[in-house]
């Protein structure tokens, strides 16, 4: 079956979020792993903790906290390198099959939207760095409803913005949890676990696991 509109989250999904420090990996020693763990868990608990205390802050304020605290967390890595670590994160590289795929959903005449914790700046410069700007015909941002993922009002922009029933809806993410929510709003949802990780959410199941983007146009 296939789906009127097919939605996906950005960071994790769509692109890399390791490669900004990938990018300067010769720079940053043997701890650049480490210090892109703790960057991304950091970038997603500060989202989570403002939405529950009702003091937004756009993601890219929270995505430069978080890599002041990694650095800080990791002293091994030279904190002259955030500047270059900062910039790098405007133009993360796509996962290679996400242009075919994004192409062929195109093609067969469905929809296509980011939804993103993201803010608008962050998402326009990835997408136009990736070159995917010509296949999507939405991006929408947390920063509309200033609420990250998992609130519902996050996913509800999709529904209310484009007049669809959120199970026409096909939703895609790496993040089981950003899978959780979409599954209680109401989307049909496929958790794209590149990463081998253990199911959790047992009460939010997702229809669909898969390993990458690759086999979504197959599935349906």
């Amino acid at each position: 079956m296939h789906y009127a509109a097919y939605v996906f989250d950005a960071y994790g999904t769509l692109f890399d979020v390791h490669a900004a420090v990938r990018r300067h990996a010769d720079q940053i020693g043997p701890d650049g792993q480490l210090l892109s763990e703790i960057w991304r868990a950091k970038q997603l608990e500060y989202s989570w903790v403002r939405t529950l205390m009702g003091a937004y802050a756009d993601f890219w304020q929270l995505t430069e906290q978080a890599l002041d605290f990694a650095l800080r967390k990791v002293p091994s890595a030279d904190t002259g390198l955030k500047a270059k670590l900062l910039d790098a994160y405007w133009r993360l590289d796509c996962y290679p099959e996400v242009p075919a795929v994004l192409k062929a959903l195109k093609a067969s005449g469905a929809r296509l939207a980011i939804l993103s914790n993201g803010s608008p700046e962050m998402l326009e410069a990835a997408v136009k760095s990736a070159a995917l700007d010509q296949v999507l015909d939405d991006i929408y941002s947390v920063d509309t409803v200033r609420r990250f993922k998992t609130d519902p009002s996050v996913y509800d922009m999709v529904a209310t913005g484009w007049r669809l029933y959120p199970g026409a809806v096909s939703f895609q993410s790496s993040n089981r949890w950003d899978i959780a929510g979409a599954t209680k709003f109401g989307f049909r949802t496929v958790w794209i676990n590149r990463s081998n990780q253990p199911e959790e959410y047992r009460d939010f199941p997702p229809a669909l696991i898969l390993p990458s983007l690759e086999a979504l146009v197959a599935s349906g």
